[in-house]
């Protein structure tokens, strides 16, 4: 028999760059040190950004509703059809938003809202249509998988048909959320009525094919085992194995953050501290050696443990998110300020740099100014309008 390989081999092969199995990656996950981790995650992020700068952006997350059909345990956020606390934000509305992101050195705002049951699709080509005229150099980062599918569920469309029309209204770029854990088991046991796995993965297969950039996320720590988080990982890094292969560009960045409970059906599960999101985050790096950016997630770890991820696999702060609203329900707010995000990046001796949703450097003279609005005050914000 062939003696198995130690967790230190594990670690030395994915810190060289050849790619792990699912047993691999799991035993990793079980037994590992944190520190070890940190250090063979740091070693693959200097190799692919040996760069002496770390980035940032500036964005918006703009909910434009908070209607959804779909029942999901861990979302604090969404109202059902019937309830007295659903809105959805007027053009107007959504406009003034725009206009405030960009006047703070934002270049994108991402759109998500829940699963309204009665906006059909020129709705929502409308609604990026307004957007678009009013800030042609503003990028959209739109909807999501679930809200995709659900287009295409509402519409009776194809769904290359729903995605060539909204990338034609203005749509840019497409987001990751709504994916949690791509295992149907556990998606079928924390959510009803939203995608599964296989159908979350083609719609950013088909958005892929038509020459469009996405993120990829992963919400860990509720009701998964540590072998179905390494699945996901794996449907991902495949998933963009095949883009790749095809030419296309496939996806920019991975984000992962720990599930936050507080007033989710959810809340009597454990909490999943800083060192479960550190792990999983390392892990991330050395597993998906395929996708260039790995993103910290500051929102919902906080500035300090969303600075060490830059120490364990991230080459990215995220974004200084001028507003944010679903993590907010769930009784998780951390406020940023710009300085504090680029402090944050000085402080392990990187350049702060801000850059775009296809993780290119913006110009400058643009970063600057946008360190100056920022000087003169974020607005007050509401959490939800």
């Amino acid at each position: 028999m062939i003696a198995a390989i130690s967790v230190q081999e594990i670690l030395a092969k994915a810190a060289e760059g050849q790619r792990l199995t699912r047993d691999e990656g799991v035993r990793l996950l079980k037994e590992a040190s944190l520190a070890s981790l940190g250090r063979a995650a740091d070693e693959v992020t200097r190799r692919l950004h040996p760069e002496p700068h770390r980035t940032y952006n500036i964005d918006r997350n703009i909910n434009y509703t908070n209607v959804c059909t779909a029942v999901c345990d861990f979302c604090a956020f969404y109202r059902g059809p019937k309830s007295d606390e659903g809105y959805v934000l007027s053009i107007d509305e959504i406009l003034k938003k725009v206009q405030e992101t960009v006047e703070l050195g934002g270049e994108q705002t991402l759109l998500q809202g829940g699963l309204h049951p009665e906006y059909k699709l020129e709705w929502y080509e409308s609604m990026l249509g307004e957007i678009k005229r009013a800030f042609p150099q503003v990028n959209l980062h739109a909807f999501s998988p679930p809200e995709i599918h659900h287009f295409t569920k509402i519409n009776k469309l194809p769904l290359r048909e729903v995605l060539e029309r909204l990338m034609a209204a203005g749509m840019g770029s497409l987001p990751g959320g709504g994916a949690e854990i791509l295992v149907d088991r556990v998606r079928k046991e924390i959510t009803r009525g939203k995608v599964l796995s296989d159908d979350w993965l083609n719609v950013m297969r088909e958005w892929h094919q038509l020459g469009g950039r996405s993120s990829a996320t992963m919400m860990f720590g509720h009701v998964e085992t540590l072998e179905e988080r390494i699945e996901h990982l794996d449907r991902l890094r495949d998933l963009q194995d095949e883009s790749l292969a095809a030419g296309h560009k496939g996806f920019t960045a991975f984000i992962c953050w720990t599930f936050q409970r507080d007033n989710t059906q959810l809340d009597h599960l454990p909490p999943a501290g800083a060192h479960e999101y550190l792990k999983t985050n390392a892990v991330a790096r050395l597993y998906l050696d395929n996708f260039a950016n790995l993103q910290s997630s500051w929102v919902t770890q906080g500035l300090k443990v969303g600075q060490m991820a830059m120490l364990y696999g991230a080459n990215d702060m995220g974004s200084l998110m001028i507003e944010e609203n679903v993590v907010a329900e769930a009784g998780t707010v951390h406020f940023l300020t710009l300085d504090d995000i680029r402090g944050a990046i000085e402080e392990l001796g990187f350049t702060p740099r801000q850059r775009n949703v296809h993780y290119e450097l913006v110009d400058p003279e643009h970063e600057m100014r946008a360190v100056k609005a920022a000087h003169k005050g974020l607005p007050k914000l509401p959490v939800v309008s």
